[in-house]
This record gives C-alpha cells, structure tokens and sequence, in this order.
C-alpha cells in the first residue's frame, strides 16, 4: 500500500522527537536543543530520513501562528499600550540601525545594493519563536527585561511587510518605491483596523452561541477559525500571519473565555512549535559548513557579536538597566524565522545569488542553536554585574525617577517575588527593596526592579517614590523588622495603604496600630487554604468552603481558637 509523504514525516517527526527530546530533557538541556537536533539527524543534511518536505514546513509554520496567539492571549490592550513607546520607538530604531550596520558590512563585501539593504534587514531579524519560548520555559517573559525583548520582536513581525514589499519593488515590479509603499501601507492599516472594530463586535457574542452548546469540539473548532481566519485575512495584505494571530489573542483576551481557549489551544501550540524547531535543525547544511566552514564561522560569530552589542547599547540608550540589557541583547542576537522568508524570496527576485542564499539560511539556523546558551550568558553576566553593585553601600536609584502609581515591596524573599510576579501579570508597575545583595543581585538579573536598600530609612523609601505610590507590601519574615518598615512608611507617607505580613494574631494587631491597612498571619492563612483543600477534596462543596472561610477572616481568625506550641 501506498504511504503518503504527510503521514510518514510526521511518524518520523513525532518518533525523533520522542526519542531525542527525552533524552535531553534527562540531561537537563533546554527541550528546544532537543528539538534541533533531533531536525539536524533525520534531516537532508544527516540521515536523510526526511527530504525537504513542503507539509512539514507548512505544519511548522503554524507553531509560530500559535504561539504568538497565546502571547497575545496573556495579555491585554491596557498592557500593550504601555508598551507602544518601546515597540515603535527601540523596536524600529533597532531594526534601522542593526540593519544599516549589517547591510554597509554586506555591500562592502560585495553584494549588491539591492542585496545588501535585504542582507541587513533580514539578519537585524530576531526569532520570535525562539525567545518568547525560552522567556516562557524560564519563567521571565513578564519581567521587565521579557517585556522590553517582547516589544523588540513585535517591531520586528510588524517591519516584515514593508520588507517583502520592498524585494517586490527591487524586482521591477512596481515603478515607484514610494506609491507602491504607501498603498501597502494603507492596505494594511485598512485591514488592521477592519479586524480589530469587527472583533470587538463579533467575538465575544460568537463565543457565547458556541459556549451555549456546551460542545467542547464546537468550541475548539471556533477558536481554531478565528485564529487561522484572521492570520489568512491579514496575509491577503500581506500582513504576517503570526501579527494576526497576535491580534485575534489579544482581542480574545479581553473576554471571559481566554482560560478555556488557552487551555483548549496549548497541545497545540506545543506540537506544532516542536515541528518548527525540528524544520530549523533541518536546514542546517553540514556539507556547506564544512565546505565553506571560514564564512559560516565568520557569519555566525558576526551576527551574535553585532546584533549583541548594538542592542545592548539601544536598549541601554532607552534608559532600561544596564544589565537588563545586556541580557536583551543577547538574547535578541540571533537570526530569525522571517530571515528565511525574506532571503528565500531575494533569491528568487535574483537580488541574492543562490549559493549566498543557502549560506545565509545554515548561519541564521546555527545562531538559533546558540539561542539558549546566549540566554544562559546573559543572566550570569548580569548577575556578576549586580552583584557588584548590590554590595556597595548605597543604590543607585536614577531608574525609579519616573515611577508614578506603582507598588512598593519591601523584602524580596520568596513571598516578595511571588507578589511582583502577580504585579507584573496584572500589568502594575512595582520596585522592591531587599538588603541581600547577593539576592538583590540575582533577582535583578532575572529582570525585577528590585534595589538594595534599607527600607526602614525615610530617604531610600523617598527615592523609589513613596508619595507617588499608590500602595506598599511588607513582605519580611522578621517581626521587628516589619514593624519599623510599616512605621516609616507612614512616616514618610502617612495614609499610604500598607499590606503586611504577620507572624500571628497579635502581630497582626500590632502591625494595625502602627498603619498597616490589613495584615495577614502566614501561619493561620496556610492553615485555612491547606484545609480548605481538605474540605473540597472529601466532597464539602466549594461555596460552602469559602463561606467557611469568610466567617473565619471576618471573625478575626475567633472562631479556630488559640493554638498550643
């Protein structure tokens, strides 16, 4: 019997991945290695068990789709506008610049005009599948640094359609550049407005007919026509699929049906993504890197370097946190996705010969290998640098001058972590203090605007902006402590609200009297959420446990008693 090519590469995709990702995972490595690996053995340029397969790729492509589907759905317009000043304003300078860099080096090696300017701006592409999955799988895609990488690569699936029009031009096909890019221009703004106006209307009422059939294959099969029906629509303009998958998840995300549809699109996000890093392992060419293995080097090492340094200083210029760009830079400085698109259309533009086509192809697919180390490097080198500046005496707090409505944490413990990283999920500006340095140190490498300082001091509480803030966390373990922090908080900002944690009950009133606004004893409150799991599991339903609960709060904590040491 006849096999068809889709169902056999798929076999083999999901086998190579099984077998090799498994394997990495035990060695600890980033699953994404795994998946490049695995893509590079069964690919053209290794055991060949795959031939260049167009429904493989076609099946990767839609792992990207959903991821940034997901990404749009975990956010919220609210939190994107605030992001507007770095996607339009880094975003672009970064792909202008980094782009001018590249492509004068390619046009004084010898490419043509045409050649170099599409060299440039392809290679100051980054991947946004490989970092959004490597902030994700680290925990970090919500820390300012996440934020700021996030912003970036936004930039960057936006400046892809004035790119591809722009190799249409190059080939002859439109007279003049700028009619032809003013009337792409406008297509797009028309569709883009189009999409968001009719899914603003449309979705959530659709979504309520779907939901009211109570069939949860209806509603996945809703949701998979509303990502792929946008991501068509808008590359009728010429507008990247994945930018209108972005879209349709973030005007879901304003609905009451974002967990379900999250839940329901996840599997597959996760399959298909694999497939597209196997597909980048693919098209690594081991017989060209060892024919050609001084430009690959050369490429390769230039890229990392160029694309580092650059947007490490850009970023830095934007008054983000040295460190914190540092980090951005690196794990922006390899090639992307979209490069494959452009330099595959160039070449068959004839604007880039063939054989500088695949060159570039194999260098852009091993800056992605680098992806995770470059990643790796980034937070050590960011912890050495804080941690040189937590140990001084004072802080350096110039990065807080222009916090306004935010949320002040005092002691960055596992307690303060977990309330910045709900802050930060919510889209709620906060600074934290903490007087480990070595902590102080490594949570700003990861990201958190946290300083090293003593919170008990009415200077340091003035410089991360007390009297613009509109709330405090007292999140220290030690009693005493606590109590000096809450006192000089009012102190400095009498009637700021004030959230503490207490030791027990008559801490808790302690903490009241010096101006806390609610306290809350750890030990009792894990007791009353380790019960209340108790009371759901054994078949108490849970109204009736919250009631439980809420008597409980109400009663100031009267009615479980004292407790014998």
């Amino acid at each position: 019997m006849h096999q068809p090519e889709l169902l056999y590469d798929v076999l083999i995709f999901l086998l190579a991945a099984i077998v090799v990702v498994t394997a990495f995972q035990r060695l600890k490595t980033s699953p994404i290695i795994g998946y490049l690996v695995a893509g590079a053995l069964i690919g053209p340029y290794g055991l060949a068990v795959i031939r260049e397969s167009e429904s493989a790729h076609a099946l990767a492509e839609f792992g990207v789709v959903f991821l940034l589907f997901m990404i749009g759905l975990e956010f919220s317009r609210d939190r994107l506008s605030t992001l507007a000043k770095l996607v339009f304003g880094l975003g672009g300078l970064q792909v202008v610049v980094t782009g001018l860099i590249i492509g004068g080096a390619a046009g004084y090696l010898g490419a043509s005009r045409e050649g170099a300017i599409i060299i440039g701006a392809g290679l100051a592409l980054s991947s946004t599948a490989f970092v959004l999955q490597l902030l994700t799988e680290r925990g970090e895609r919500t820390t300012p640094y996440g934020n700021t990488s996030f912003a970036i690569l936004l930039f960057q699936d936006l400046a892809i359609v004035p790119l591809l029009m722009l190799i249409t031009i190059f080939g002859g096909e439109y007279e003049s550049f700028w009619v032809a890019m003013g009337l792409a221009i406008l297509e797009a703004t028309v569709v883009l407005v189009l999409v968001i106006v009719i899914g603003s209307l449309v979705l959530r009422p659709t979504f309520r007919i779907v939901a009211g059939t109570q069939s949860p294959e209806v509603f996945v099969a809703t949701t998979l026509l509303v990502i792929l029906g946008t991501g068509w629509l808008l590359t009728l303009v010429d507008v990247s699929m994945v930018l209108g998958a972005f879209l349709a998840g973030l005007l879901l995300s304003e609905t009451e049906y974002k967990h379900q549809i999250e839940s329901d699109i996840r599997p597959f996000k996760g399959v298909l993504l694999g497939l597209f890093f196997m597909t980048v392992g693919m098209s690594i060419d081991t017989s060209l890197i060892l024919g050609r293995l001084e430009d690959v080097v050369l490429i390769v090492l230039a890229l990392l370097v160029v694309k580092s340094l650059t947007i490490t200083m850009l970023t830095w210029a934007y008054q983000q946190p040295l460190s914190s760009a540092i980090r951005t830079g690196l794990i922006l400085s390899q090639g992307g996705e979209f490069g494959f698109v452009l330099f595959l259309s160039a070449g068959a533009a004839n604007l880039i010969a063939p054989d500088v086509v695949q060159l570039l192809l194999t260098s852009v697919a091993l800056t992605m290998v680098t992806s995770p180390f470059m990643a790796i490097a980034g937070e050590k080198l960011s912890i050495l640098m804080e941690r040189g500046r937590g140990s001084s005496d004072g802080a350096d707090f110039r990065e807080t001058l222009e916090l306004e409505d935010h949320v002040i944490i005092l002691g960055f413990g596992r307690v303060g972590q977990t309330v910045a990283k709900l802050l930060n999920e919510a889209g709620v500006s906060n600074v934290a203090l903490d007087l480990d340095a070595r902590r102080t140190a490594a949570c700003r490498a990861l990201g958190y605007n946290v300083f090293y300082g003593d919170a008990s001091q009415s200077s340091v509480l003035q410089s991360v902006g007390a009297k613009r803030a509109i709330g405090a966390v007292v999140t220290i373990d030690q009693p005493a402590v606590a109590d000096q922090f809450v006192s000089a908080l009012q102190e400095v900002e009498p009637g700021l609200p004030v959230f503490a944690r207490a030791r027990d009950l008559t801490h808790v009133k302690k903490l009241e009297a010096l101006g806390a606004a609610e306290a809350v004893p750890e030990a009792l409150e894990a007791s009353l959420q380790l019960g209340a799991i108790t009371l759901a599991s054994i078949g108490i339903k849970p109204a009736d446990v919250s009631e439980i609960l809420r008597e409980i709060r109400e009663d100031d904590y009267e009615k479980i008693g004292k407790t014998i040491e």
